[in-house]
């Protein structure tokens, strides 16, 4: 009889994730922010649209918005979360990560329920096929997903490059899809598809800020050369991204004439992005289109991004997020 114990088992020592003993400033409370704001998209009555949707002129660029909103929330759920959290050595923000990464995989089901619910089979597999053949968006997706691909075991400048990329796609790769449902819905027109964006915003924004903060604590611990070394290596990508953004946001809005409005929102997010990393903005400050800044709040509904889900969704009050959140003089 063979013995099973009669291979060698590399000795290791597997630790248990301890919350009683916080190893990571702040790990909780994104952790508890991010479950006080669960939600799921068949819940909002995206049904009530279809009237308006049946005489909407724009339904190409609609469509376009959310497949590629789609295909960058897969990578995020498939690649993103799952390769930072797997060489995250912080155990605590690993399970965060990990809850983050859930999350993404209910905003790319929630625009399936938007198509669902809008469009024919025939115009949804259009839409995916479209998504393939996309040179603009496959680009910016394969940027991000290289970086993931390229985190090493560890080696904390690559997670930190990995987090840098995960921030720029949170906090400002998306905002271009994010304008369009915003803008519409902010006057009335798709207004409950445009509530499934704006509860997808604000799981964003918390990602933005959560993962931007754990690249800080990385980022920190490094000498001032390689500070400045990455700092390069950081602007350098995120113009590239910035470069390749503005062909994708015209070549998508061009039927609406709203391009100049959608970049602008753009370099925006882009520097809310560079914020949420601890660093200098890269773009100017410029006006951008008031509908869009105020989400759905100009909709009637009663949504505000920290407080509760919305008209169409109220189901659990969610604490805010203010400055004595990031207070640590606690931690």
């Amino acid at each position: 009889m063979s013995n099973l114990n009669s291979n060698p088992i590399e000795e290791k020592v597997f630790e248990a994730v301890n919350w009683n003993r916080p190893t990571s400033p702040l790990a909780q409370v994104f952790w508890d922010q991010q479950w006080r704001q669960i939600w799921f998209p068949e819940e909002i009555a995206v049904s009530k649209d279809v009237k308006q949707w049946q005489t909407f002129e724009n339904q190409d660029t609609y469509k376009k918005v959310f497949g590629g909103l789609t295909l960058l929330d897969t990578i995020q759920t498939n690649i993103g979360m799952n390769e930072i959290a797997k060489y995250n050595p912080d155990l605590q923000e690993k399970a965060v990560l990990t809850v983050f990464g859930s999350f993404e995989a209910i905003h790319a089901k929630s625009y399936s329920y938007i198509f669902t619910t809008l469009c024919t089979n025939t115009e949804i597999d259009e839409i995916y096929s479209w998504v393939q053949k996309n040179e603009y968006l496959q680009y910016k997706a394969a940027r991000i997903s290289e970086v993931y691909s390229s985190i090493q075991e560890n080696d904390p400048v690559s997670l930190w490059k990995a987090k840098f990329a995960s921030v720029m796609l949170e906090s400002f790769l998306f905002y271009s899809g994010f304008f369009y449902p915003l803008y519409l819905g902010g006057q009335g027109i798709l207004r409950n598809s445009a509530e499934v964006i704006s509860l997808i915003l604000r799981d964003e924004s918390t990602h933005g800020i959560a993962i931007g903060f754990f690249a800080q604590n990385i980022f920190n611990t490094f000498s001032k050369e390689l500070q400045d070394e990455l700092k390069v290596w950081g602007y350098e990508f995120l113009n590239d991204l910035y470069q390749n953004e503005m062909k994708y946001t015209d070549d998508i809005y061009a039927e609406t004439g709203l391009s100049r409005e959608v970049k602008a929102y753009v370099r925006y997010n882009a520097n809310k992005a560079l914020m949420n990393l601890g660093l200098d903005t890269m773009f100017p400050e410029e006006e951008v289109n008031p509908i869009v800044m105020n989400g759905i709040a100009n909709t009637g509904s009663t949504y505000d991004f920290f407080s509760q889900k919305g008209a169409t969704y109220a189901v659990a009050k969610v604490a805010p997020i203010t400055d004595d959140t990031f207070d640590l003089s606690n931690c």
